[in-house]
């Protein structure tokens, strides 16, 4: 594989927290904190993909990359293959990582965990998973759970992603971290597939491509990171990332 290109989706249309991508933790806003991230997970170039100009102005006064995409899009896949496509129009990187951008306190080792599995030319795209540690989560609707065949220590080949608390009987269950590597040409396969019966029902994205028998492998990471969705989260991430920078 050549070196991954990765690619921060962000928007300003958020509806429980107006702006959210600007939003100031530790006197810069949050979506420069996923990108210092992405930067530091080393697998690749990092870019932000917006239709916003005051996020591609922020990303670039902090001395990063910013692309410029529609505003039609529909999800952040679409997005990113925007951007993949007017920043390597010669197909020099042959894997892109979707970081979403709400992600201001994630593990740079996760983001780089994501790109292992496509070593294996058998995989289309690969994602990360944590175990669940709160009982409330096993039955949270909020709270996508991956169900997969272990293929390796650490490693799953996922056959489902669902809302509901799955698989049933005992042992554990994972959390799924919306974070993906994608094969180019899985993500140009991906963003041309309408939307399928399963990803309607359950509203997860992801059930497109299984639907199509592309293989989706998961990697199993420390823990989940905080996505920004509500002032509440906000907080937290400040106040999270304030102790990092004292301790």
């Amino acid at each position: 594989m050549s070196d991954s290109l990765v690619l921060i989706p962000a928007r300003l249309a958020a509806t429980r927290l107006p702006n959210k991508p600007l939003a100031e933790i530790a006197g810069e806003p949050m979506i420069v904190h996923v990108w210092r991230r992405a930067v530091e997970a080393g697998v690749g170039p990092v870019a932000v993909a917006t239709d916003a100009e005051a996020i591609a102005e922020a990303v670039t006064r902090a001395g990063g990359k910013a692309v410029m995409t529609r505003a039609d899009h529909a999800s952040g896949s679409d997005r990113i293959f925007e951007a993949v496509e007017k920043l390597d129009p010669e197909g020099r990187h042959d894997v892109v990582v979707n970081v979403q951008g709400d992600l201001p306190t994630i593990d740079p080792a996760a983001i780089a965990a994501s790109v292992a599995p496509l070593s294996d030319a058998a995989v289309d795209i690969a994602t990360l998973v944590a175990p669940i540690e709160r009982l409330e989560e096993r039955t949270n609707p909020n709270v996508v759970k991956m169900v997969g065949s272990e293929i390796a220590p650490g490693r799953f080949r996922a056959l489902y992603f669902t809302r509901a608390t799955a698989p049933y009987g005992d042992g554990p269950l994972y959390h799924h971290i919306g974070l993906y590597a994608y094969r180019r040409k899985a993500l140009q396969r991906f963003v041309a597939l309408p939307p399928s019966p399963l990803e309607m029902r359950e509203k997860l994205e992801q059930l497109r491509a299984l639907e199509a028998a592309m293989r989706i492998d998961a990697v199993v990471v420390g823990g989940v990171p905080l996505g920004v969705d509500t002032p509440e989260d906000l907080e937290r991430a400040r106040a999270m990332i304030a102790a990092r920078r004292t301790s």
